[in-house]
């Protein structure tokens, strides 16, 4: 039985066929997912929030009103609270990651108690895609098609030939 609203945090600089993995699945286990797309103006990212909420919108289309996409500042938990989302999905590549986002989920769970992390493995055919290398391989002129939605791919290719190496 689907449980009630769910984020889906991250900054998708740019979003992977990793995290349409990680969507697919969390639409099937909750009510709503919301994508909350991270807006931090400290770190340098190819995409703006606003491009990048416009490009996961579209390829997140097809799964209608039990998927939204929304930009926010500030803290994670803040946001859930604010949406009235008790979960949050992150996905997991590598027993790497796992550290890191233990620390993170313990540190909202410290925040926020009454929202809980919820970890999805991501499969293997897309565990090795990173946003960071797909942009590195991108910038190079590499072909990504296999790594990204179409039209990720189209916007990516749209910008580094635009910018090259940005």
């Amino acid at each position: 039985m689907p449980m009630h609203t769910a984020i889906f945090p991250g900054s998708f600089d740019p979003f992977t066929k990793g995290h349409l993995d990680i969507l697919t699945r969390a639409v099937s286990l909750f009510d709503h997912v919301i994508i909350g797309v991270v807006r931090n103006p400290a770190k340098r990212n190819l995409f703006t929030s606003e491009e990048r909420v416009a490009i996961i919108r579209e390829v997140a289309a097809s799964f209608g009103s039990q998927v939204s996409v929304e930009s926010f500042p500030g803290l994670l938990v803040e946001f859930a609270r604010l949406k009235g989302a008790r979960v949050i999905v992150r996905g997991l590549r590598a027993v790497s990651d796992y550290e890191y986002e233990a620390q993170m989920a313990l540190t909202n769970r410290h925040l926020a108690p009454n929202i809980e992390t919820f970890f999805l493995m991501a499969r293997e055919e897309v565990a090795y895609i990173s946003s960071s290398v797909v942009k590195q391989v991108a910038s190079f002129g590499g072909d990504v098609s296999g790594l990204v939605p179409a039209l990720v791919y189209q916007r990516l290719t749209e910008r580094f030939q635009a910018h090259p190496h940005d």
